[in-house]
């Protein structure tokens, strides 16, 4: 089963009067269990790839699947829904709530995916938080970090 695939897609930024073709006619599939390395110079469209797989950006034609589920026309909210359900994303960036300490960090996914009950929350988020080490540091703002670098917890 394909997990994910991408017909003739096109993706085209409209930066002032300047149309820029970031894709042209991409198609590939990925297979269940199979891994894959996107690599290519800067502006070669690697970025734009991932950010349509991951559904935080629509082609400007073509369609995307996953799991056979053309997600091409689906609805903004719709495809919050799916990031939040069938997809995790590992950034480059930390992309925590700097306001947030580090278990409302944890725990704001939690919340998200319907976990309204606060006891099991909580002992989620602090058993997710001893695991990485950050038990410690669970009160302290996120940008309050023991290290320059935190662990990537994937919920």
């Amino acid at each position: 089963m394909s997990i994910a695939k991408l017909e003739n897609v096109h993706k085209v930024y409209h930066i002032g009067k300047i149309d820029f073709p970031a894709l042209r006619g991409i198609t590939f599939s990925v297979e269940e269990g199979e891994f894959l390395s996107i690599a290519g110079p800067s502006g070669s469209g690697k970025t734009t790839v991932l950010n349509l797989l991951g559904c935080l950006d629509k082609p400007s034609r073509g369609k995307i699947f996953l799991e056979d589920r053309d997600v091409t026309a689906l609805a903004t909210s719709k495809l919050a829904d799916v990031r939040r359900k069938n997809i995790g994303f590992v950034f480059q960036t930390f992309n925590l709530i700097p306001v947030l300490t580090a278990m409302e960090n944890v725990e704001f996914p939690l919340i998200l995916a319907g976990l309204h009950d606060s006891k099991e929350r909580r002992r989620l988020t602090e058993e997710i938080l001893t695991e990485v080490g950050l038990k410690d540091f669970s009160k302290n703002p996120s940008w309050f970090w023991p290290t320059s670098r935190p662990p990537t917890w994937i919920l």
